[in-house]
């Protein structure tokens, strides 16, 4: 058998619906795979779902093109109306310059964002709700978004925790599930 996993998580990113690619050397039901699979990991990781796709298409890393994120945020003198507020002004400006590893990556934001972040509160954190292309051109991180306007409304804060929620494949005007 042979694996490849589906787009890295970034450092520091936890994920909860990641995917991989199993190449098999003979064929074996779904379902069986399934259980031999979930059998075989710890439970945490274990796979939750199979299908067999054509040999012929792309590699998850390559079809999967929107991430959805969950970022705590604590920032006690910011509610969720200002937060959101504060990333609307962000992406109103159209880009975003993101310096990593001495090397600067401008985000044209209406591409990137595919979808407006939305914030609420939730054990008091603030929860950023974000979707973002990824792909080989690169991937917008969302904290990238959240430091820079809690930087452009000055106002003190610090990314607890980040998520990757879920991935999907762009097909035509629709977002997928890799398994749908």
């Amino acid at each position: 058998m042979k694996m490849a996993f589906g787009p890295a998580l970034p450092v520091g990113t936890a994920g909860e619906a990641e995917y991989f690619d199993l190449w098999l050397t003979s064929y074996v039901p779904a379902e069986s795979a399934l259980a031999k699979l979930a059998g075989a990991t710890p439970a945490d990781l274990a796979p939750k779902a199979v299908r067999y796709v054509a040999e012929s298409g792309p590699s998850l890393s390559a079809a999967i093109t929107i991430a959805r994120y969950r970022v705590a945020v604590t920032a006690p003198a910011m509610g969720p109306e200002q937060l959101e507020e504060a990333l609307r002004g962000v992406i109103e400006t159209g880009e975003l310059a993101v310096e990593h590893k001495g090397k600067v990556k401008v985000f044209e934001l209406a591409r990137s964002l595919p979808k407006e972040p939305r914030v609420s509160s939730a054990d008091g954190f603030l929860v950023v709700d974000a979707t973002t292309r990824i792909g080989q051109e690169g991937s917008l991180r969302p904290e990238a978004l959240i430091h820079q306007a809690l930087k452009r409304s000055a106002t003190p804060g610090n990314i607890s925790a980040v998520t990757r929620t879920d991935l999907f494949i762009e097909a035509g005007s629709q977002r997928v599930r890799p398994l749908e």
